[in-house]
Protein backbone atom coordinates (compact mmCIF):
# COMPACT_ATOMS: atom_id res chain seq x y z
CA UNK A 1 0.00 0.00 0.00
CA UNK A 2 1.16 3.53 -0.83
CA UNK A 3 0.00 7.25 0.68
CA UNK A 4 -2.05 8.02 -2.46
CA UNK A 5 -4.12 5.08 -1.61
CA UNK A 6 -5.31 6.54 1.29
CA UNK A 7 -5.34 9.87 0.37
CA UNK A 8 -8.91 11.05 -0.14
CA UNK A 9 -10.15 14.06 -2.27
CA UNK A 10 -13.36 15.71 -3.59
CA UNK A 11 -14.51 19.37 -3.98
CA UNK A 12 -14.05 21.43 -0.88
CA UNK A 13 -17.91 22.77 -1.70
CA UNK A 14 -19.60 19.71 -0.67
CA UNK A 15 -17.22 17.78 1.73
CA UNK A 16 -16.23 19.44 5.18
CA UNK A 17 -13.00 17.24 4.95
CA UNK A 18 -10.78 19.31 1.61
CA UNK A 19 -8.31 21.63 2.55
CA UNK A 20 -9.39 24.78 0.67
CA UNK A 21 -6.10 26.58 -0.73
CA UNK A 22 -6.86 30.03 -1.51
CA UNK A 23 -3.58 32.04 -3.17
CA UNK A 24 -3.70 34.14 -6.48
CA UNK A 25 -3.41 32.48 -9.70
CA UNK A 26 -0.31 33.92 -10.75
CA UNK A 27 2.47 36.06 -8.53
CA UNK A 28 5.62 38.28 -9.48
CA UNK A 29 8.61 35.79 -8.90
CA UNK A 30 10.13 36.35 -5.57
CA UNK A 31 8.06 38.78 -4.12
CA UNK A 32 6.00 37.66 -0.78
CA UNK A 33 2.40 35.86 -1.56
CA UNK A 34 0.28 35.47 1.35
CA UNK A 35 -1.76 31.88 1.28
CA UNK A 36 -4.42 30.88 3.11
CA UNK A 37 -5.07 26.87 4.21
CA UNK A 38 -8.41 25.81 5.75
CA UNK A 39 -10.85 23.34 6.20
CA UNK A 40 -14.73 23.85 5.58
CA UNK A 41 -15.11 26.72 3.51
CA UNK A 42 -18.54 26.32 2.77
CA UNK A 43 -19.36 23.13 5.28
CA UNK A 44 -18.11 23.68 8.57
CA UNK A 45 -16.43 20.54 10.08
CA UNK A 46 -16.89 19.77 13.60
CA UNK A 47 -14.21 20.90 15.90
CA UNK A 48 -15.13 19.25 19.66
CA UNK A 49 -12.59 16.31 21.15
CA UNK A 50 -14.33 13.50 19.52
CA UNK A 51 -14.00 15.20 15.69
CA UNK A 52 -11.69 17.68 14.65
CA UNK A 53 -9.06 18.23 12.38
CA UNK A 54 -5.47 17.99 13.69
CA UNK A 55 -3.34 19.49 11.50
CA UNK A 56 -2.94 20.86 7.46
CA UNK A 57 0.20 20.86 5.80
CA UNK A 58 1.06 23.21 2.61
CA UNK A 59 3.59 21.91 -0.11
CA UNK A 60 4.82 23.22 -3.28
CA UNK A 61 5.64 21.14 -6.51
CA UNK A 62 7.73 23.13 -8.44
CA UNK A 63 6.73 22.20 -12.64
CA UNK A 64 10.20 20.11 -12.40
CA UNK A 65 11.89 18.51 -9.31
CA UNK A 66 11.00 17.62 -6.02
CA UNK A 67 7.96 18.45 -3.67
CA UNK A 68 9.11 20.82 -0.99
CA UNK A 69 7.19 21.70 2.71
CA UNK A 70 5.83 25.15 2.93
CA UNK A 71 4.21 24.92 6.51
CA UNK A 72 2.88 22.57 8.64
CA UNK A 73 -0.28 23.68 10.92
CA UNK A 74 -0.85 21.94 14.47
CA UNK A 75 -4.49 22.68 15.83
CA UNK A 76 -4.02 21.57 19.61
CA UNK A 77 -6.92 22.48 21.26
CA UNK A 78 -10.47 21.34 20.61
CA UNK A 79 -12.63 22.33 23.81
CA UNK A 80 -10.89 19.58 26.01
CA UNK A 81 -10.56 20.70 29.94
CA UNK A 82 -10.29 19.83 33.31
CA UNK A 83 -14.50 19.29 33.61
CA UNK A 84 -14.41 17.20 30.16
CA UNK A 85 -14.21 16.83 27.14
CA UNK A 86 -16.40 19.63 25.51
CA UNK A 87 -15.67 22.10 28.95
CA UNK A 88 -12.23 23.62 28.00
CA UNK A 89 -11.63 27.20 27.59
CA UNK A 90 -10.44 27.36 23.92
CA UNK A 91 -10.79 25.73 20.45
CA UNK A 92 -8.53 26.11 17.85
CA UNK A 93 -9.96 26.54 14.43
CA UNK A 94 -8.42 24.97 11.24
CA UNK A 95 -7.58 27.71 9.38
CA UNK A 96 -3.84 29.55 8.93
CA UNK A 97 -2.27 32.27 6.59
CA UNK A 98 1.12 31.66 5.06
CA UNK A 99 3.52 34.24 3.61
CA UNK A 100 6.07 32.76 0.79
CA UNK A 101 7.96 33.47 -2.22
CA UNK A 102 7.61 31.17 -5.42
CA UNK A 103 10.54 31.66 -8.08
CA UNK A 104 9.13 29.01 -10.45
CA UNK A 105 5.47 27.98 -11.25
CA UNK A 106 4.27 24.48 -10.10
CA UNK A 107 1.18 23.44 -7.90
CA UNK A 108 0.41 23.82 -3.93
CA UNK A 109 -0.64 20.79 -2.40
CA UNK A 110 -2.68 20.67 1.01
CA UNK A 111 -2.97 17.41 3.15
CA UNK A 112 -4.97 17.89 6.03
CA UNK A 113 -6.01 14.87 9.40
CA UNK A 114 -9.36 14.28 10.35
CA UNK A 115 -8.75 11.97 13.74
CA UNK A 116 -11.95 10.08 12.62
CA UNK A 117 -12.11 10.18 8.52
CA UNK A 118 -8.33 10.49 7.62
CA UNK A 119 -6.37 12.13 5.42
CA UNK A 120 -7.91 14.21 2.82
CA UNK A 121 -5.91 16.22 -0.33
CA UNK A 122 -6.01 19.41 -2.84
CA UNK A 123 -4.02 21.30 -5.52
CA UNK A 124 -3.79 24.38 -6.83
CA UNK A 125 -1.54 25.36 -9.62
CA UNK A 126 0.13 28.76 -9.02
CA UNK A 127 2.09 30.62 -12.04
CA UNK A 128 4.95 32.66 -11.21
CA UNK A 129 5.97 35.50 -13.49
Amino acid sequence: MKLGDVLRSGDWKSEKHVPVIEAPDTVAAGQPVDIKISIGEEIPHPNTAEHHIRWIKLLFQPNEGFTFELADVQFAAHGEGLKGPAEGPCYTEPSAAVTVRLKESGTLLALSYCNIHGLWESSKAITVE
